[in-house]
């Protein structure tokens, strides 16, 4: 539950059946009190804190650079391409043409909105 790098958790009450911890985000959960678990802080707690030393080393950690639409070419982005330094042009989208600002919502979770609606609808009768 608390794996982060430099994170604990606080033991509140141990009752009888149930322990309740007290996690970083200040939430109380309640578990069963036969559960294990380790003693002490996870180590590296400087984790955040550390600079990076030159633009490679965060290629090593994995990092790829990010590059915005309009610095590129149209067959690359929706905001690619046009004489110097443009504007979109357009609302923002993802690389594949998606809106992706002013409240739109994801396919999928849109449909699983609806799915919700339809089974209310169908308990009701």
């Amino acid at each position: 539950m608390v794996r982060a790098a430099g994170t604990y958790a606080k033991v509140v009450q141990e009752p009888g059946a149930k322990c309740v911890l007290c996690l970083p985000s200040g939430a109380e959960k309640a578990v069963d009190s036969r559960c294990h678990a380790t003693i002490g802080i996870v180590s590296n707690p400087s984790h955040g804190t550390c600079k990076l030393r030159k633009a490679g080393h965060s290629r090593w950690l994995g990092r790829r650079p990010v590059v915005r639409g309009v610095a590129m070419n149209p067959v690359d982005h929706p905001h690619g391409g046009g004489e110097g330094r443009t504007k979109g042009g357009r609302p923002s989208v993802s690389p594949w043409g998606k809106p992706t600002k002013a409240g739109y919502r994801s396919p999928s979770v849109a449909s699983r909105k609806a799915f919700a609606g339809t089974k209310l609808i169908q308990f009701r009768k």
